[in-house]
């Protein structure tokens, strides 16, 4: 994980799991059968304000309920990949539809679905608390457990580095 940053200038584009990434690796179930996830607020910011500056992201995730959609929207995701088996085919639609370049798109996962796209981008991340072939293959791991801001943690650093964090944007939602 040796000159991490300078790695981190070249991101253009943001990928994220949601299970484990942006929400806590344990979920409650309801008697109905529905999950209830939670999700960290300032990791909601962060990606609000790297659409705001134009970053495109997406969210590649096993799950499939429209809380994830509606929140993610909700945050300006526009590409959001739902029940997704193939989470590289979904990865190369992405960056076709953007014209990116792998090695410039991050990616945050925490499991092995995650595995095979996380070996094609330029800067595979995870969170404190992924699985040891994951953190064999990330370029950084976040100080952060999946749910308690390990996606604030990259996004700032990046929006950090490419000079777009504490502007007139960053005080607005």
């Amino acid at each position: 994980m040796s000159n991490y940053k300078e790695k981190l200038r070249k991101v253009k584009a943001f990928v994220f799991d949601v299970d484990g990434v942006l929400s806590h690796q344990t979920m409650s179930l309801y008697p109905g059968g529905e999950v209830m996830r939670t999700i960290n607020i300032r990791d909601g910011y962060a990606i609000q304000l790297a659409v705001k500056k134009g970053y495109p992201i997406a969210i590649i995730t096993g799950g499939n309920t429209n809380a994830i959609r509606k929140r993610f929207e909700g945050l300006g995701i526009k590409d959001i990949y739902l029940k997704s088996h193939d989470k590289i085919r979904n990865f190369k639609d992405f960056i076709s539809k953007y014209q990116l370049e792998p090695s410039s798109v991050l990616y945050m996962g925490d499991d092995l679905p995650d595995y095979k796209v996380m070996k094609e981008v330029g800067f595979p991340t995870c969170p404190a608390d992924a699985v040891v072939e994951i953190k064999q293959i990330a370029k950084y791991i976040s100080h952060h457990n999946g749910g308690e801001g390990c996606v604030r943690d990259i996004i700032e650093q990046v929006l950090r580095l490419h000079n777009k964090w504490m502007d007139n944007d960053a005080f607005n939602w």
